[in-house]
């Protein structure tokens, strides 16, 4: 009888090693990478704006008053801003209509410069572009669901399903789906964030304005077919309660 339960405890725990080890397989994010192995860092791509971008564009220079028009005036708590129209264009003092779109942020500072000097504006400009509306959604499968704003110019896939709350157990870690516009096209790319292949992806370090839609598992499906045939049968049986207690005191 002593054998037979301790065979028993033993099946059970090697049952549970190996479900263990069988979900970590499926959850565990970039299983192939070993311990203190290195990778070739890529380059990161950098910002290009895109219409509907809202850009900040400070213009200084020796000379106080000379670069003061070319300012936006300022607000409390607020940063003004330029908002890159359908055709990727600004209109800036004093210089007019800018083409914007497809420009890097230092393209764009070389461009507005050598437009102030040409054009006996300002002599010495020194010019800040930022992107003010620099945002990524994190949809489906994850804790927090939501458009985050990023500060900064860089941020990665897997940091951007940090800011989350990180998938949910149900989530397709090997099939995550990754939505992005560029030049009029929207392209979509899928990631498997179990492999290290991930640090080499295009999507890699997300863009602004760039979807991340994490999948459901069949778990998830089955478990909301569970739960849906759970509550038919409560309801089946609150019906069969009220006729049963009405065919009583009838």
């Amino acid at each position: 009888m002593c054998q037979t339960k301790t065979c028993l405890k033993l099946i059970i725990l090697l049952s549970c090693m190996l479900v263990s080890c069988q979900t970590s397989k499926k959850t565990s994010y970039l299983q192939n990478v070993a311990d203190r192995s290195t990778y070739a860092k890529l380059n990161t791509p950098g910002i290009k704006f895109q219409p509907n971008d809202l850009i900040s564009i400070i213009v200084t220079s020796r000379k106080p008053e000379m670069s003061e028009p070319f300012n936006l005036p300022s607000a409390p708590e607020t940063t003004l801003g330029y908002l890159i129209d359908m055709k990727g264009e600004i209109d800036f003092p004093f210089i007019g209509k800018i083409k914007v779109a497809g420009l890097s942020r230092e393209q764009l500072i070389e461009k507005i410069k050598q437009r102030l000097i040409q054009e006996d504006l300002i002599p010495d400009p020194f010019i800040i572009v930022d992107l003010l509306n620099f945002q990524v959604s994190v949809l489906g499968e994850v804790s927090s669901p939501g458009t985050f704003t990023v500060t900064g110019d860089v941020i990665t896939i897997l940091q951007a399903l940090g800011r989350a709350g990180d998938l949910t157990i149900y989530g397709k870690r090997e099939n995550v789906l990754v939505q992005r516009e560029e030049n009029d096209m929207i392209y979509y790319h899928r990631v498997d964030l179990r492999h290290s292949s991930l640090i080499h992806s295009p999507v890699y370090y997300l863009q602004q304005n760039d979807v991340v839609y994490v999948e459901s598992t069949n778990a998830r499906a089955a478990q909301s077919r569970i739960n849906e045939n759970r509550s038919m049968s409560m309801w089946i049986s609150l019906v069969s309660i009220i006729m049963s207690v009405t065919l009583l005191l009838r």
